[in-house]
């Protein structure tokens, strides 16, 4: 499992790969000079192999999902604030109607689904949650 800056560098590479160190260190809130080392750490791992683009033919194979989180009625700001700093949580949308946030999830794998799962559960403010693995697009 990695630490949380290295998720973090990862799930921001995941979105923009051509992301400019600087603007890497800015988007995880770490010096650029811990960007860059954990970068390079990463690399010479072999955590990262590639650096690549995404087409709309490519097959994705990240576990995506949406949950849907009911929150405890003055606790929304913080719980926004704590969802936003999980490195695999990419989206999070206000709604209406049963349930008062959508988040949408990227992970690598079911295990780490798994895990972030959790951390969204344990956060407090957070009442309920229910979430969908999404497949394949049909369609849009």
């Amino acid at each position: 499992m990695l630490p949380p800056t290295d998720r973090k560098i990862v799930a921001a590479l995941r979105a923009d790969a051509r992301m400019s160190v600087t603007d890497l260190s800015q988007r995880i809130g770490v010096s650029r000079a811990t960007a860059k080392a954990r970068l390079d750490a990463l690399i010479a791992e072999g955590r990262i192999r590639r650096f690549t683009i995404e087409t709309d033919t490519d097959q994705d194979s990240t576990v995506r999902a949406i949950t849907l989180v009911e929150l405890q009625g003055s606790m929304s700001r913080k719980v926004i604030k704590t969802l936003s700093s999980i490195a695999e949580v990419t989206h999070i949308y206000a709604t209406n109607g049963a349930w008062d946030l959508v988040v949408e999830i990227r992970t690598d794998n079911l295990a780490d689904f798994d895990r972030v799962l959790r951390e969204v559960r344990e956060v407090p403010g957070v009442l309920n949650s229910q979430s969908s693995i999404l497949l394949t697009s049909v369609g849009g």
